[in-house]
């Protein structure tokens, strides 16, 4: 498959190394241009190129920034991408590091708003879990305690790509349900960053409020 991701910090170098590895093409970009990202591409046979190529890159495209600079993306970014084209978001609000959003702090999912900035429908994914963790514990299907991820989204079969890209990179894919319910699996829900099996993710997103914790509410 042809992967376009947009940012190579901590999850995006992640999954530019692995999804590279599992064979796909993978097309790499962030802000600062492809001659920083000339490493990376040497160590992984991903190709670096500017962000607008990226997002024209295949079938799959993942933007994973830092949500605040969201708005920052060239506008008009999708706007010839065919529809057919996969658009995951793995991006988190985190008031100290994004500043204030008045629409996510009223109610909105950081899904919806990532989906409102760029005008393109989006997959909420790979949000949840540590990078290095998705470096290190994926595990064939099947094995016992397999870590599962949740993948929200409004087109059933967006979620089906992605949720197939869940499980080739060693995890369990749990249908979270609409974008409306991305809220379940943001920072400071009980899936976040707790390695569970797919049935702890259904419990979790289950038990999860809309209430923020403390660390992730604006001061």
């Amino acid at each position: 498959m042809n992967i376009g991701i947009i940012g190579a910090g901590n999850i995006g170098a992640t999954l530019t190394r692995r999804l590279s590895a599992l064979g796909h093409n993978v097309s790499v970009a962030n802000s600062r241009g492809p001659e920083t990202l000339r490493g990376l591409a040497e160590e992984t046979g991903a190709k670096a190129v500017p962000v607008r190529e990226a997002a024209h890159a295949g079938e799959v495209v993942v933007v994973t920034i830092p949500l605040g600079h969201v708005p920052d993306l060239p506008k008009g970014l999708f706007a010839d991408v065919p529809d057919s084209v996969v658009v995951v978001d793995t991006c988190n609000y985190y008031p100290q590091r994004d500043g204030r959003i008045d629409d996510i702090l009223a109610g909105t999912t950081e899904s919806q708003w990532v989906e409102r900035q760029i005008q393109r429908p989006v997959v909420k994914a790979f949000n949840n879990i540590r990078a290095q963790h998705l470096t290190e514990r994926g595990r064939p299907a099947g094995s016992p305690n397999r870590i599962a991820l949740p993948v929200a989204g409004d087109d059933g079969h967006a979620k089906q790509i992605v949720m197939r890209l869940v499980d080739e990179l060693g995890f369990d894919a749990v249908d979270a349900g609409p974008l409306s319910q991305s809220w379940r699996q943001q920072p400071g829900t009980p899936v976040y960053t707790t390695d569970q099996d797919t049935e702890g993710v259904r419990r979790a997103l289950r038990e999860a409020t809309k209430e923020r914790r403390p660390e992730f509410r604006v001061a």
